[in-house]
């Protein structure tokens, strides 16, 4: 079968496929091409056009593992500039050209309609072989809109204003970042046998004497253990799975003859810790998954990554293999100059290594779901991951907008269920969960997303008083945003501390759960110093962060708080807007992830909770040197007074 899976915004093109199919296995040997059908607005079929429209039906969310290759598989990626030549038949690879461009999508192949998408950031696929010609062209069409209205995840309004050229559509939306267009993460074309592996659920345990449990279930060509029709017919069907561990070795093996799922055991597991915790941080082990025909042939091959690690949570503590977690680190956002939200395997390896560089052991993926690579660089890395969708300023609680939130959330734990490095789903950023619908949407929202993963906690980033809020109630992990000395009190540092402690504290008391603070900051443009420190400058950014960390500090005491994450990871792109310079600058990286004054500060606050909580070593340049002191010098009585 040939598969096309992406995620994308808007993209018109021609491909070809030429080559044979292996019967035995049922694989067509694919060789790809493509050049582009024209750029305008409606699509040209035969004489026919197709209208740019805005799509009101839904694909369900099924299958949709990471395209890998195997003994059973062909993978290619469709990644690149859109630039299109088409290749002599002789020579098919000559003037290869791929293709880049993202919320609601429609897919032609050959001017026949294939399937419809809604929802941004997630991916999707289809089935495409009984739509191509093979030994020909064939053209793939894809229009996709990126129009947001009240109903969609996230929310937006579409406005009409005079211009100098007359009437104009505006799109407007309340959110802080960029609403872009285009295909910004990997599409691939790729193959699988007549009867293959279409879905895999993990979970794992952790027991006595070193132990680790990992529980599968696969789901062979839509939940059905006998294959489609095939010729010649395919007898029920039976999985082997074996572990490998990182130096290729197999360590466990089972055979599963009556069902498609089961238990394997691993003796002397070696558990995924997060980095920093321990000295072989984001341990993951090859699971193999073979399925056979009872005439032992083999049908289908896949390999899945996978981390061995528990999770338990109550009103104190948040625990990951047994041990209290503290997190430490960032809302991120996917963004960068010159890519913009376009997927970049060097951006990526720049912002872990940063991560790394900086101490910081979380982030969340604000606002909305990162690329599948991502959540595989935060497993190798041990980076641990609030996962949250893409509700963000979720305001007129309507039962469409609760509909396609839901099938958000579903889609994204569907996705990243499999991934040791998510610890937590967030099911929205600063709702106006303040509104009196809101309780019953959440209270809707939050139980399902619970009877989709009860083995994760559901959190939401808040920003509403809590007295106010109708959604804590039915979290598991209250987090909260505030931007003390900068929204409100704008300069006075003086304020902070104070407040903090306060509004975290209150959050415990009226729901008797653990409080994370997962935004505080302030924009800060390089290179700007002020003495006193004043706003924008790198100076107030240091002092503001400084007066938060000795909040932190306070809560930490009281057990309840676990975890503290700057605004931002780096700055990014926003609408235009006149408080926004260039964008939102409330980064402790630059746009280009060079480091502000802040991030060294950062750097030795979050190594310095490392070297506490979790007895690391920590780098050697870590601290510069400055003088040799001894002991406390004598004219400093309370360090806490600096």
């Amino acid at each position: 079968m040939i598969i096309v899976r992406t995620y994308i915004r808007f993209l018109n093109l021609l491909f070809a496929i030429f080559g044979s199919i292996d019967h035995s296995l049922g694989i067509p040997d694919v060789k790809v091409q493509y050049i582009p059908a024209n750029k305008s607005g409606n699509i040209d079929n035969k004489g026919k056009s197709f209208n740019y429209m805005w799509l009101h039906d839904t694909a369900s969310t099924r299958g949709l593992l990471y395209p890998r290759e195997s003994e059973s598989r062909e993978v290619r990626t469709l990644d690149g500039i859109w630039r299109f030549l088409l290749s002599d038949v002789n020579d098919p690879m000559k003037g290869v050209r791929d293709c880049w461009f993202k919320t609601d999508l429609d897919k032609w192949i050959n001017g026949e309609k294939v399937m419809a998408h809604s929802i941004g950031h997630l991916p999707f696929e289809s089935e495409i072989t009984n739509y191509v010609n093979f030994g020909a062209e064939n053209r793939l069409t894809l229009i996709c809109d990126n129009t947001l209205v009240n109903s969609t995840i996230p929310q937006g309004t579409i406005v009409e204003e005079e211009s100098d050229n007359g009437k104009v559509m505006i799109q407007r939306y309340t959110f802080d970042f960029f609403n872009y267009a285009g295909i910004h993460r990997t599409v691939h074309l790729y193959t699988t046998p007549a009867v293959y592996i279409e879905d895999i659920k993990v979970s794992t345990d952790l027991i006595e004497n070193h132990i680790g449990l990992v529980h599968y279930e696969v789901i062979v060509n839509g939940n059905e253990r006998k294959a489609v029709v095939y010729d010649p017919p395919i007898e029920p069907l039976y999985i082997h799975v074996q572990m490998r561990n990182k130096e290729g070795e197999i360590v466990a093996h089972s055979v599963s003859k009556t069902t498609l799922n089961g238990t394997i055991v691993i003796k002397d597991v070696m558990p995924w810790w997060p980095y920093l915790m321990n000295p072989e941080p984001g341990y993951l082990y090859t699971m193999e998954l073979y399925l056979h025909a009872v005439d032992e042939s083999l049908l289908d091959v896949y390999r899945l990554k996978v981390g061995i690690r528990t999770l338990k949570w109550n009103n104190s503590t948040f625990l990951l293999n047994d041990a209290p977690i503290y997190l430490r680190g960032f809302g991120k956002h996917e963004d960068s100059d010159i890519r913009g939200k376009g997927f970049d395997y060097a951006l990526l390896t720049r912002d872990f290594n940063l991560i790394k560089w900086i101490g910081a052991n979380a982030y969340r993926t604000s606002h909305y779901p990162y690329s599948e690579e991502s959540m595989q660089f935060a497993d190798e890395f041990g980076i641990m991951v609030i996962d949250e969708c893409a509700g963000v300023n979720t305001d007129i609680f309507e039962p469409l907008l609760l509909q396609n939130h839901k099938f958000s959330i579903e889609q994204l734990i569907h996705r990243d269920r499999n991934h040791a490095s998510v610890i937590m789903w967030s099911i929205a950023n600063e709702p106006r969960s303040g509104n009196s619908q809101a309780d019953k949407y959440f209270k809707i929202l939050s139980n399902y997303t619970k009877s989709l993963d009860p083995t994760r906690p559901i959190t939401a980033a808040l920003n509403i008083e809590a007295k106010k809020d109708k959604l804590g109630q039915y979290l598991d992990i209250i987090s909260f945003n505030r931007y003390n000395a900068w929204y409100q009190n704008a300069g006075q540092l003086d304020m902070i501390t104070k407040h903090v402690v306060e509004e975290a504290t209150l959050w415990h008391v009226m729901h008797n759960k653990t409080v994370i603070m997962t935004e505080y900051g302030a924009d800060t443009y390089e290179g700007l110093h002020f003495l006193p420190a004043y706003i924008w400058s790198e100076d107030y950014q240091l002092s503001l962060l400084s007066k938060h960390f000795k909040a932190f500090d306070n809560l930490r005491s009281q057990k309840w708080f676990i975890g503290e994450f700057v605004w931002n990871f780096a700055d990014f792109k926003t609408a235009q807007t006149y408080t926004r310079v260039g964008g939102n600058k409330k980064g402790v990286f630059t746009r280009q992830r060079q480091p502000k004054s802040a991030a060294h500060l950062l750097r030795q606050r979050y190594f310095g909770l490392a070297i506490e909580l979790d007895q690391c070593e920590p780098p050697l340049e870590l601290f510069n040197y400055v003088i040799h002191w001894q002991e406390r010098p004598q004219f400093i009585r309370n360090y806490d007074d600096l």
